[in-house]
């Protein structure tokens, strides 16, 4: 009867009068309650009721359920549960065919749950403007249409012309009254005066820490090596940077780009001038003197100069034959009478002096000899306070060579000369407060030097990387900053400690190349072999002197020099005394022997070897 009544369900739905379906439905009969009480369910009974019609479709049926209790009191209680052994209700051999006709394999799917609070991760990156670099020019005007500024006649005629009127006069007279005014009241007080004289802020206790500020790409697709980095004389607004391969042979040379660039430091993403040279740049450094020169030396050997108010071509560079015959290294310009002189270095053991006026061909020029052997410069070290004729140069057999431009002779211009390094002398700088000691970089370490003294003053344990370039902080007389192959940047700070770098950072994986610190002391850039350059900007107490730290730094060089001089003599008293030593006991009366007793002495020897071999035969036989 339920099979029936549910196809006649399934086949009765005509609508009533209502517009509802009308079908087989049950109903309620309370005679007819199942005796299952664990859910309490009332069967229906089966009530059909013959319509009109004799069709199947008027049989309906209505299905009602009742239930006696709330639906969480459902189901048995688990109070009566016993353990018993598990009992076999039935059995289920399986059936590999339904496996292929019927059913799939499913794929796996693997699903990992933590019982962590769910991270999410946002990156957000600033919006980037765009410089560009606008100039102006401005001329003198105001004249009246009819008058040639450039003419000094008709200038002339028009002031005597203007200064007769009797308006100017009076106007004149008015505005004197009152600049006399603010000049008095000027002169009343001291404008100047410096009311927190002698006292200085205390950094002491500030750890020292560099962030960058921002990095310098190489715009080209061949990255190069950033070879020299220098900053703009007028506050460092500006930095050049040359760009080189400086692997010998590199399959990329051919490929590569000879550009190199000056970046403004606001606007990292685009380089503000293209310097362009036929050969690429190995050093590059702006003019002190004037801001808008910029002299480079070349991987060909040639020596240029740039003036950036004529765009990106070189203004003059210099003759082939004239020039180095060797990658010039560093370029240094000279403190003289003009500002258009300058010196080069190059590993063909020469040092040559130009007059960017005439780069025809230098004016002066010296061989680097020591002895007989000629020696490849690899650093030049030039500063006024040093000396006005005096300079040094780092060679790449590891010395350094003391020289005078107005020596007499060759000989005369290559003075001292300082051995310390086992590779080639990459830097080379004076300290800027005390000229008489200079810093030293090569192979795998930093040396401190006097000039009075052939030895180094102090010298820095080995490090595990090669070390490339490093300079003096500009404003605090202890502090240096030196750079290695791997890539770190140590910061060195002998007003605290001496042993060990005061920080060291990890600035890029690959080497760093060169370093330079501005006028200021603040701002730190250095350039990595895959040619970034990293703008970095240092803590007030790596940039700004401490008190009574100049005169602390003196005594501790002062104090290492004394030291070291005295075991310098000590050392030539210990030669003499042992040479002396040696002259005493030396035999005069020593002579060779004859050979009447070399003979003697050889037939001894036969003799013995003889005797030897005798008894061993004896030996032999008797066995």
């Amino acid at each position: 009867v339920q099979g029936r009544g549910q196809r006649l369900l399934a086949n009765s739905r005509e609508p009533d009068s209502a517009g509802r379906a009308r079908g087989v439905g049950w109903r309620r009969d309370a005679s007819c309650r199942a005796s299952r009480t664990s859910r309490h369910l009332v069967w229906p009974r089966f009530a059909l009721a013959r319509r009109a019609r004799d069709d199947v479709s008027s049989y309906a049926m209505e299905i009602v359920y009742v239930y006696q209790k709330a639906r969480r009191e459902f189901g048995r209680s688990t109070a009566h549960l016993a353990d018993r052994p598990p009992e076999l209700l039935d059995e289920f051999t399986p059936d590999p065919s339904l496996k292929d006709t019927q059913y799939e394999v499913r794929n796996p799917t693997h699903l990992d749950i933590q019982a962590i609070p769910e991270m999410s991760e946002h990156d957000v990156n600033t919006e980037s403007f765009t410089y560009n670099s606008v100039g102006m020019l401005h001329n003198e005007g105001g004249w009246p249409k009819d008058i040639d500024w450039t003419e000094k006649d008709q200038t002339a005629r028009f002031r005597k012309k203007v200064e007769k009127d009797e308006e100017y006069i009076r106007e004149v007279k008015a505005l004197a009254d009152v600049v006399e005014h603010h000049i008095k009241q000027n002169n009343a007080i001291d404008i100047y005066e410096e009311y927190f004289t002698g006292e200085h802020a205390d950094h002491s206790s500030e750890a020292p820490s560099a962030k960058t500020l921002s990095v310098f790409k190489d715009p080209n697709s061949i990255k190069r090596t950033v070879s020299s980095i220098s900053f703009h004389p007028d506050g460092g607004r500006k930095i050049a940077v040359s760009f080189c391969l400086l692997q010998f042979q590199d399959e990329r040379s051919d490929t590569a780009s000879n550009h190199s660039y000056i970046w403004s430091v606001d606007n990292p993403n685009q380089p503000e001038l293209e310097i362009n040279v036929q050969s690429k740049l190995v050093c590059l450094e702006y003019n002190s003197k004037d801001a808008f020169l910029l002299a480079g030396g070349s991987y060909n050997g040639l020596i240029s100069y740039w003036d950036t108010r004529r765009g990106s071509e070189p203004v003059e560079s210099s003759l082939i034959e004239k020039s180095h015959r060797d990658p010039v290294y560093s370029i240094v310009w000279l403190q003289g009478k003009t500002a258009y002189e300058c010196a080069s270095t190059s590993t063909d053991g020469q040092v040559l002096w130009w007059d960017i006026r005439k780069l025809g061909e230098p004016t002066e020029s010296l061989e680097l000899l020591s002895g007989d052997q000629v020696m490849g410069g690899v650093s030049l070290e030039y500063s006024a306070a040093g000396g006005p004729t005096k300079f040094m140069v780092g060679t790449e057999q590891g010395t350094i060579l003391m020289c005078n431009r107005k020596g007499k002779s060759p000989q005369d211009k290559v003075g001292t000369v300082y051995s310390g390094h086992h590779g080639p002398t990459y830097a080379l700088q004076r300290n800027p407060f005390f000229p008489k000691y200079f810093m030293s970089i090569g192979d795998w370490r930093h040396m401190i030097w006097s000039e009075e003294l052939r030895t180094p003053v102090m010298t820095s344990s080995y490090h595990s990387a090669y070390l490339l370039s490093a300079c003096w902080s500009p404003t605090r007389p202890g502090v240096f900053f030196s750079t290695k192959m791997d890539g770190t940047l140590d910061i060195w700070d002998y007003f605290y400690k001496v042993n060990e770098p005061t920080l060291t950072l990890q600035v890029d994986d690959d080497g760093l190349q060169a370093v330079r610190v501005q006028e200021q002391g603040s701002i730190l850039a250095t350039g990595s072999v895959d040619g970034s350059v990293y703008l970095m900007e240092l803590c007030n107490s790596l940039a700004q002197a401490q008190p009574q730290e100049k005169l602390s730094v003196q005594q501790l060089l002062d104090r290492e020099f004394k030291k070291e001089k005295n075991l310098e003599q000590r050392t030539k008293e210990l030669a003499k005394k042992a040479a002396k030593e040696s002259d005493s006991t030396k035999d005069i009366t020593a002579v060779q022997p004859s050979e009447e007793a070399l003979k003697a002495v050889e037939q001894d020897f036969y003799d013995t070897i003889a005797e030897y071999e005798q008894k061993e035969l004896e030996t032999q036989r008797k066995d």
